[in-house]
């Protein structure tokens, strides 16, 4: 913990800040409320839960990547990271229980659990971060990005990326530059669309994407560079995957 006691308190502090004006707004006594899963009568057909999942991921990526380089590479650094990211997500969902139109979500405890494992995964099994990512993509409305309100929910595609270029087998093949894509989205949840009567839809979809890091970056030297190419283990840029639904 002392390793990365300062990127903790950062991670920390900004969690707490964002979360600290529910202690302004009318909070009462902490409560339950269960959200459900992915199911279409849920406020966000499921996304707010890959979101939770997603969130945790990166912390503990984040945290894990700190306490690789501060304690050059010690035993057990992916659990303490891992367990790290659930206790912020879990100081987040406090905030959420004094809210008086949330609560403490099960479901979103579960999600939490859920991303942090993956990273804990991702950086337990040799050779696996080369092999498989956890990304969001952001599809541009007229906004670019919505924050306010649930349309940001409605923009965000979360999938897994099986990466070729992690297989000894495509070193030197052009299927290194490219990605297989399993993910989710949703459409037509929004507030408008169910007092229209526009039934909300739920994707699971499969698709190709161009792998940046190792077109763009594999071999960069310089700080931007490398730090370009992590960024995009966890972003996947609008328009570089072509993806179909397999479900509506």
């Amino acid at each position: 913990m002392k390793a990365i006691k300062w990127e903790f308190a950062a991670v920390a502090g900004y969690y707490t800040a964002i979360n600290a004006p529910k202690l302004l707004k009318d909070p009462q006594w902490p409560s339950f409320q269960s959200e459900g899963w992915f199911g279409r009568s849920t406020n966000n057909v499921g996304v707010d839960k890959l979101a939770h999942a997603y969130s945790a991921y990166v912390i503990s990526e984040l945290l894990y990547g700190r306490l690789k380089r501060n304690t050059n590479d010690a035993p057990g650094i992916e659990i303490t990271a891992a367990a790290l990211a659930s206790g912020v997500m879990l100081w987040t969902e406090a905030f959420d229980s004094i809210e008086p139109t949330s609560g403490w979500s099960w479901e979103d405890v579960t999600f939490n659990t859920m991303g942090a494992g993956f990273s804990l995964l991702r950086n337990s099994v040799p050779g696996l971060d080369e092999k498989l990512d956890f990304r969001l993509m952001i599809e541009p409305n007229d906004d670019i990005y919505t924050i306010s309100g649930k349309e940001h929910f409605q923009q965000q595609r979360y999938f897994l990326a099986l990466k070729p270029a992690g297989f000894e087998a495509f070193n030197n093949s052009p299927l290194r530059y490219l990605e297989l894509h399993l993910g989710y989205h949703g459409d037509d949840f929004l507030l408008e669309d169910r007092a229209a009567g526009i039934v909300p839809k739920r994707h699971i979809f499969v698709g190709l994407g161009i792998n940046l890091r190792e077109l763009l970056f594999k071999d960069s030297k310089s700080t931007v560079g490398k730090a370009a190419g992590e960024v995009l283990d966890y972003f996947q840029l609008p328009y570089t995957a072509v993806h179909t639904h397999l479900t509506d």
